[in-house]
This record gives structure tokens, sequence and C-alpha cells, in this order.
């Protein structure tokens, strides 16, 4: 079983909750995710199946989008609901204000990653050391921020729709935010709408999974792997080619410079590649390989 599966994952699972349950599922134990959510958010978890598990590093890559829930006036220790109030006041910020504070966030900015994440310092998780009460100094991180608009009101929060680079932290955005209006802020929602090519409207339920494994028609429901890459060129190679690639070297091609999906001749997906001045260079196989 190889593939790739898009859940919409639900609130209170962790990412890994989901890929243990998917093993369950499954009965397939080469499974992995692109994109750790926290426990609150829900939205779009791209998963890889068997040989496609070797994909995971290029989705991770990808920008994502999400949809985002920003409560101003209340500061929390892990910059969310979830977490322990530090700071509470009544806020009566106007759309105007914010829509002017979030101009500031758009484009290239720092961000220090927070405390509650699964980010190493000196060896050691920030949230391991977070829950000892302990907080430590982070460097900051650059980050792109594509996009971030207001999308509406849900009661007392600002939804906001945000497309952003590998590595941006919504949470700390909204902290951020709420810090450059001088009322504090913290996330209370989160949905990942968007990650790479794929949308959360394409993506199915845990329970719609296992009704399928049930029907016997689960592996119906996987994307094949080279959905990822269908930004690159597909290359169709020749007999001779395929095997050089099979072997893991390159060949000469007279394809202009750039990545490309290759192909054999009947149509399996069997790498991507680089070709450069002529040389076209295998990065990452995706055909099975026999065990003898």
């Amino acid at each position: 079983m190889n593939g790739i599966l898009l859940v919409d994952k639900p609130a209170e699972w962790t990412s890994n909750d989901v890929v243990q349950k998917l093993r369950g599922i499954l009965h397939e134990r080469r499974i992995g995710h692109a994109g750790t959510l926290d426990p609150m958010a829900t939205g779009l978890l791209t998963v890889f199946v068997g040989r496609a598990t070797r994909a995971v590093e290029f989705a991770e890559a990808d920008a994502k989008r999400y949809r985002a829930g920003l409560r101003l006036g209340l500061s929390t220790d892990t910059q969310d609901t979830s977490g322990t109030v530090l700071h509470s006041v009544p806020q009566q910020v106007k759309e105007a204000e914010l829509s002017s504070a979030l101009l500031s966030f758009q484009g290239t900015i720092q961000q220090v990653p927070p405390m509650y994440s699964a980010v190493k310092v000196n060896g050691e998780r920030l949230y391991r050391l977070a829950r000892k009460g302990e907080t430590v100094e982070r460097a900051p991180r650059t980050v792109t921020v594509d996009r971030i608009r207001i999308c509406g009101r849900d009661g007392e929060d600002w939804m906001l729709d945000v497309s952003c680079s590998k590595g941006t932290y919504i949470r700390t955005l909204c902290h951020d935010i709420g810090e450059t209006l001088g009322c504090g802020g913290c996330m209370s929602s989160l949905r990942r709408l968007e990650a790479g090519l794929f949308k959360v409207e394409n993506a199915l339920t845990l329970e719609q999974i296992q009704e399928a494994a049930s029907a016997g028609a689960v592996e119906q429901l996987l994307l094949p792997a080279d959905s990822l890459f269908l930004d690159r060129r597909a290359l169709v190679l020749n007999a001779g080619d395929e095997k050089r690639v099979r072997n893991g070297g390159p060949f000469r091609s007279g394809e202009p410079d750039g990545p490309v999906r290759l192909y054999s001749a009947s149509g399996e997906f069997l790498a991507i590649a680089e070709i450069t001045r002529g040389e076209c260079r295998p990065i990452k196989s995706f055909f099975e390989v026999s065990v003898k």
C-alpha cells in the first residue's frame, strides 16, 4: 500500500495520534505526516503511506494556508486559549485598527518560537522546559507571511485568513498582533485549509477512512505519490535511462534544466530529479525495491 492520504484532523488529537490510528486501520507501519498540527487545531494533515513516506521531507517545506481565530485582550503562557491566563483586559479594537496592524506582519518577518513548542535549545525541547516553569532565550526565526487578512468574526474573536511559509507559528502571530495593538492576544482556533497543492475540501475524516477500510476500498482513497510534485515537468524515460535511474545513477538529457518527474514507458512513477547542464540526476526514488 503506497500513496498520500489527506486527513481532516479532529480537534484534541495530536498529529501522531492520527498516524497511530491509521496504522491500525491500514495495517501498515510505514506511515508519516508532513506539518504537525497542534491538538486544538483541525484541518488538513497530509499523511504518507508505504513507499510514499519518502516524500515527507518535500511536503514539509510547502507553504500553508490557515483560518485562525484571534482573541484580543487575552494573553496566555501557550499563546492560545488552552493555556494559563497571564493577562486579560477588555478590548475595543476596531476593524480598521486591526487591519492596519496586520500590514506589519505581511512579508518576511522575525518570530521568536513559543516556549510551548518542539524547538530544541541546548538539546532540550522547549515545551519540556516550559512544563517545568522555565523560560529560556530563543533566537528569532525568519518566516514569510504571504497574506494575512480579516475574513470575519466568530463571537468575540476575529477570524484571520493566513498564507505562510513552513515554520510559521500562528499562535505566535496572534500573540504578536495583540502586543502590537497594546492589548495582548492569543489564538482561539486554528484550521489548516491548504498545504502545498492540497486542499482540506478533499480531505477525509478518520471515520470515513475506517468505513472504506471495512469495505475493502481504502486503497481507492490514496493519491499517488507523484501528486505532490505536479508542479514539476514530467519526463518519460527509455529503457536504458530507466535502468540507470533504478540503479541510482544519472543520465544525459536534452531537456531544459530544472526539476522533473521521471516515469517509465509503462507510466510508473520512478523518481524526482534535477536536470543541470544536460545531466539528469535523481533526487529521490519512489519505485518499489524488491528484496532478494
